[in-house]
């Protein structure tokens, strides 16, 4: 059995230094759409509120740049963890959370410690849940969870685990945006570290169960996080506390993101949908706490 949960459960943590500076952001913030029109803003080159997604004179931070510090991911880490051993062409990224402890800095060395907490038995799947806890020398940064689901592995006799939804508000949503993914998107994204084929290769994508490569779930989560902060939050990346999803079903580069957002007290709440197929679903239980 490729995935021996006991094994992975209590297998020491691992550590990993990581480092990364104004060109790592700015090509993460350009792999989520940083500078290209929105309905928000039509001329988004010049835009200075969006130069500082792009300029490194006034770059800040996106905390969802997190998923990809310094070259590499939780995920790719956790699938080399003790105990895993499982068929990238098998493998969906489940859910997504990144709490931060304070703004990240544009520039940084960070030692990122990993653990997988747990491992849960779908019957028809397995759900591995990776933990990457990074600090600097100034004390900790951000907390990343991420739920790896992986097609045919399950039934080995694990807990099930959670499974509860979080419903919608039963009232129209505060704003409805959308963000038009480049038929070139994945391939600028994947640049900064997730050199999954399944995003690029025809041929594995078809292995993989898709007609044509998928754009990956974190772009999606990027995307997402950025409409939020520039619609809701003033632009204001400090005021994110954390961010979590579940990934719902794929998006295709070309397609065009719809995003409802419902604004609360230190929380906002977040569907997005496919608009060019009948807003088939993308991100779920999304929501992001802030200031």
């Amino acid at each position: 059995m490729p995935i021996d949960a006991a094994k992975a459960l209590s297998a020491e943590p691992r550590t990993t230094e990581l480092a990364w500076d104004h060109k790592d952001i700015q090509l993460y913030h350009l792999g989520i759409g940083a500078g290209a029109a929105t309905p928000e803003k039509p001329h988004p080159a010049t835009d200075p509120d969006e130069l500082r997604y792009t300029l490194e004179s006034a770059l800040h931070v996106l905390p969802s740049f997190a998923t990809v510090a310094g070259g590499g991911m939780a995920v790719a880490g956790g699938l080399s963890a003790p105990g895993i051993d499982v068929d990238l062409a098998a493998v969906l990224h489940g859910g997504q959370t990144v709490t931060v402890h304070r703004p990240i800095p544009v520039r940084g060395r960070a030692v990122q410690t990993s653990t997988v907490p747990a491992v849960y038995d779908k019957q028809k799947a397995a759900v591995i849940v990776l933990r990457s806890e990074v600090a600097d020398d100034d004390g900790p940064l951000w907390t990343c969870d991420t739920q790896i689901f992986v097609r045919g592995e399950g039934g080995f006799g694990g807990e099930r685990g959670p499974s509860a939804r979080l419903e919608l508000p039963d009232r129209a949503p505060d704003r409805i945006t959308g963000r038009l993914i480049r038929e070139d998107q994945a391939l600028l994204y994947r640049l900064s570290g997730d050199w999954n084929p399944l995003h690029a290769d025809p041929e594995f994508a078809k292995l993989a169960g898709f007609d044509r490569p998928i754009l990956h779930g974190l772009c999606s989560y990027g995307v997402t996080l950025k409409a939020v902060v520039d619609t809701v939050l003033g632009g204001d990346v400090a005021r994110v506390r954390s961010y979590t999803t579940r990934f719902a079903g794929v998006v295709f580069p070309g397609e065009t993101l719809r995003i409802r957002i419902w604004e609360g007290e230190g929380r906002t709440q977040v569907s997005v949908t496919a608009a060019d197929r009948d807003d088939a679903p993308v991100l779920a239980d999304t929501v992001v706490e802030h200031s």
